[in-house]
């Protein structure tokens, strides 16, 4: 094969030096058309590996990542084919190219039917080679940013998955981003519904220990009886229908986060054991005599008043200690009403494509009325009453019509202003924009989408009113634009 000169017009379809360093391997077990081509590919801007034989390219396979492998069908020991069998049960994302001199139809519809990339037939040019070696390197490079792309989102949400904008909650979510790097035990307070799995997950994101296992378990869910085994494990024989050895929770969880839910239900006998691992770092399984090593963070989360249930002997204190190193209270949505719009929407979103449904929002009369009810069950009630609200809703907005009767009934109706025939159109308009101030408690965003309007609206026609000096610092006006 000769060894043909770049063409310098070629510069432009050059793969991105920055990500170079993913390998091309050639395997050949002829020695001057492997080397032959790596020049070639190595004057392209390639990273190439060279192989003689199967066993080598495989070799190679398994000790580093290679975006590209191509190689000759004839060879001895294992033929090229064979070859990309293997390869693919090896390393599934490298792409193969195969070459030969004895190309048929045949050969080239079977070499794609287990998966080669491209076949090209022998004796070829540079154009013949280079051409299909760059796709499929491009077609590699965009697997793998997309990869980073998604590891980066899921670094960058941290405890951001969680759907929050109102004061109290981006106080809980930055005391969130505060502790989550450290090791620290934390305590989760918090009514049912109110998210603190999601809080739990996100402390663990934001840690250390964010590759490692997270391991939830519902304490409240699991029987006294099973729920020592289930965190501790227990060994052969412990007890009837042990029949072999069985890691807990605990050891799931080593080196990464365990997550106690509802961890006021548990019995005292297990709080015992439980207090021994915080203080000792070891477990013992039962029925063991051995002594077992954990490393885990440990994140408990509780509905229950603990202080109290130590007073009233219900909860050990040493543990209550041990467990409130960092207390974190997650207020109930009554406590955040301003959250109440932000949620609906995303749960809207969700169910609607779901359910294969056009809903484009929630009128203004079904918000006020969302708001003004107390959500007993929280987050996970407004889930449930938007996701009943999708279902229902005969047009593309959700109305107050498709909420069930205790929102209605306990939001109570949308009030009403009246202005007598030929009020002047600015005082209609200032008492309208007031008075939805009133309701939104000056959230003037919310205000803005209830009245469908920008926001810079709201700020605008309060300075020409005389009422927006004191909100000037906050004004968002900078690049937004009236609707």
């Amino acid at each position: 094969m000769p060894n043909a000169r770049p063409d310098p017009r070629d510069d432009a379809e050059r793969p991105r030096s920055e990500l170079g360093i993913l390998p091309i391997l050639i395997v050949d077990d002829e020695a001057a058309n492997l080397t032959s081509l790596a020049k070639v590919l190595e004057r392209e801007g390639f990273t190439v590996r060279t192989a003689a034989d199967a066993r080598g390219a495989l070799e190679c396979l398994r000790a580093e990542s290679v975006a590209v492998m191509v190689t000759d069908f004839q060879m001895p020991g294992m033929t090229g084919l064979d070859l990309l069998k293997t390869a693919k049960s090896v390393s599934p994302e490298t792409d193969v190219i195969l070459m030969t001199a004895y190309g048929t139809i045949e050969m080239a519809v079977d070499a794609m039917k287990h998966g080669a990339y491209d076949f090209v037939v022998k004796p070829f040019k540079r154009h013949d080679i280079v051409p299909p070696v760059k796709r499929a390197f491009e077609k590699q490079l965009l697997l793998a940013e997309n990869r980073r792309l998604k590891a980066e989102l899921d670094r960058s949400l941290g405890s951001r998955r969680i759907i929050g904008q109102s004061s109290v909650m981006r106080e809980t979510l930055d005391l969130v981003d505060q502790v989550a790097p450290s090791s620290a035990t934390v305590l989760i307070m918090g009514e049912s519904g109110t998210g603190k799995e999601l809080i739990a997950r996100a402390i663990h994101d934001g840690s250390t220990r964010k590759n490692k296992p997270f391991v939830a378990i519902n304490c409240a869910a699991i029987p006294d009886t099973i729920l020592e085994s289930e965190l501790f494990g227990a060994e052969k024989g412990a007890f009837t229908g042990a029949t072999q050895r069985r890691e807990g929770r605990f050891e799931r969880a080593h080196q990464g986060t365990l997550f106690l839910d509802e961890i006021g239900e548990m019995a005292l006998h297990v709080q015992v054991k439980l207090l021994r691992v915080l203080q000792e770092g070891e477990i013992e399984r039962l029925g063991g005599t051995q002594t077992v090593a954990v490393d885990c963070r440990i994140v408990a989360a509780t509905n229950r008043d603990l202080a109290k249930e130590v007073a009233e002997g219900r909860f050990r204190e040493d543990l209550y200690y041990r467990l409130n190193v960092i207390n974190l209270r997650l207020p109930p949505l009554r406590e955040r009403p301003d959250d109440v719009p932000l949620l609906a929407q995303h749960f809207l979103q969700t169910y609607a494509r779901k359910n294969n449904k056009s809903i484009l929002g929630i009128e203004p009369d079904a918000i006020v009325m969302m708001m003004a009810y107390a959500w007993p069950g929280n987050v996970r009630e407004l889930e449930n009453v938007t996701e009943r609200a999708v279902v229902l809703a005969r047009g593309d907005r959700i109305t107050d019509n498709d909420l069930p009767p205790k929102v209605r009934t306990r939001g109570g109706a949308p009030r009403m202003i009246s202005f007598p025939l030929g009020t002047p159109l600015e005082e209609v308009e200032q008492k309208l924009v007031n008075e939805t101030l009133k309701m939104t408690k000056g959230d003037k965003r919310l205000a803005a989408q209830l009245l469908g309007i920008a926001t810079r609206t709201i700020y605008r026609k309060l300075d020409a009113w005389g009422r927006g000096e004191s909100d000037r610092a906050d004004d968002p006006r900078q690049g937004e634009h009236d609707e």
